[in-house]
């Protein structure tokens, strides 16, 4: 009797621990994926709390919104940032499908929606530019009125003078800057950066060091520009970000945008030379005929070659000018964007096969991020990076969400404009 009773135990045993283990795998997942939160989640008896504290910048969406789920690691990014101890505003967010009085009690319409509620005013402000990183820092710097690294300087520059102490513009000067995921972006978000990415185990970076640490010292007089470094097997989510793919990569950045990567030598005259260029310190030009006549020539090809690419609209003016007559294929873009950076070469093939068909089509491009285009973007509706939209004689068409590959955009132009050039 007892030998039987032991089948039935062991055999239910068996179905059982399968079912178990999976219990306890999706709890394990479910508690690594709570802890990558970094946006602190609202209920309204929360939410009344946490503004009664201090400055919260909440984010009201819904689980289901696409332009949600694009924003959310952006999301997740600003909290690591800002949520730190003592913050000067709290980074949270509302899921308005279980809080649906807060939010209509906030005029919520539409997912995603930003506000801004400042410590002891009654009403919130409305974030209503581009969503990307600069532009809602920028957002919170203006109306927290948080001076930046470099008014804090040039604070501390006039408090220093009228105390008749010896002041200090620039605290990373004559050395290099050891950056981290916790420093990146702060540090770099204004003014401008020479940033080495490198890997510890990479010899070329080893013998980079040693003159990466001389063109800091030597660069100590420019008080406008820092030497800086960070390492990529420490911190890759910051190189993923800047799309490195090997080592050293040098990085010219400018108010937190990538302008260009270096390729030059790697040796201290060249590097610092690069720099003075980059920051506009004039060089002496050799007069003579044969000099002025290269000029004159690489101008021309110069101009030849701007031709071939795609216009880069900055300013209202510019591109109402672009759009006005005719057709036009305009890319809104960021440049830390990953998904713009892989279009860029195929979108300036497009620009140079549309240019030597002589279809009339102007391929042009706008950086949401620069001060002079968020307006712009704005207006046009741009709510991600990249977004395409076609003007016929100043009328924007729908947006183009076909394959971004040269043959499917060519087709697209082709049946838009009727020219079987393209």
């Amino acid at each position: 009797m007892f030998a039987r009773s032991l089948v039935p135990i062991t055999v239910c045993a068996f179905f059982l621990s399968p079912h178990l283990s999976v219990t306890v795998r999706a709890e394990e997942e479910a508690v690594k994926n709570v802890e990558k939160q970094f946006a602190v989640e609202l209920d309204p008896e929360k939410f009344n709390q946490a503004i009664q504290a201090g400055n919260v910048f909440v984010k009201f969406f819904a689980p289901w919104c696409g332009h949600c789920k694009r924003l959310h690691p952006l999301w997740e990014q600003l909290a690591e940032i800002m949520n730190v101890e003592d913050p000067k505003v709290i980074i949270a967010k509302v899921d308005c499908t279980k809080h649906q009085s807060l939010c209509a009690e906030h005029e919520v319409t539409g997912y995603p929606t930003l506000r801004l509620f400042k410590l002891g005013e009654a009403e919130s402000v409305k974030f209503k530019g581009t969503r990307d990183l600069p532009a809602i820092t920028d957002f919170i710097n203006h109306e927290l009125s948080t001076l930046s690294e470099a008014e804090q300087a040039e604070q501390k520059l006039q408090e220093n003078a009228g105390a008749g102490t010896v002041p200090v513009a620039n605290q990373h000067l004559g050395k290099v800057v050891d950056l981290s995921e916790d420093t990146f972006a702060k540090h770099v978000s204004s003014g401008n950066h020479f940033v080495k990415f490198f890997a510890p185990w990479c010899s070329h970076c080893q013998r980079l060091a040693p003159t990466w640490d001389e063109l800091a010292k030597e660069l100590k007089q420019f008080s406008g520009v820092t030497i800086s470094k960070i390492d990529c097997t420490q911190y890759r989510s910051v190189c993923q970000d800047f799309e490195v793919k090997g080592y050293p990569t040098l990085l010219w950045i400018e108010d937190g945008k990538k302008i260009e990567k270096y390729s030059g030598a790697r040796d201290l005259p060249t590097l610092k030379t690069y720099v003075e260029k980059m920051v506009g310190v004039p060089t002496e030009k050799k007069e003579s005929s044969d000099t002025a006549a290269q000029e004159a020539a690489k101008e021309k090809a110069d101009e030849e070659a701007e031709k071939l690419k795609p216009q880069q609209l900055s300013g209202e003016a510019a591109f109402t000018q672009a759009v006005a007559e005719g057709t036009a294929f305009i890319k809104f873009y960021a440049p830390w964007c990953g998904h713009c950076q892989k279009l860029q070469p195929t979108w300036e093939q497009l620009a140079t096969e549309t240019h030597n068909a002589q279809s009339g089509v102007v391929i042009a491009k706008v950086d949401c991020t620069a001060p002079e285009n968020k307006q712009i973007c704005i207006d046009e509706q741009v709510e991600g990076y990249p977004t395409l939209f076609l003007y016929k004689n100043g009328q924007r068409q729908d947006e183009y969400e076909g394959s971004r590959t040269l043959p499917e955009l060519k087709a697209y132009l082709k049946k838009t404009i009727g020219h079987d050039e393209l």
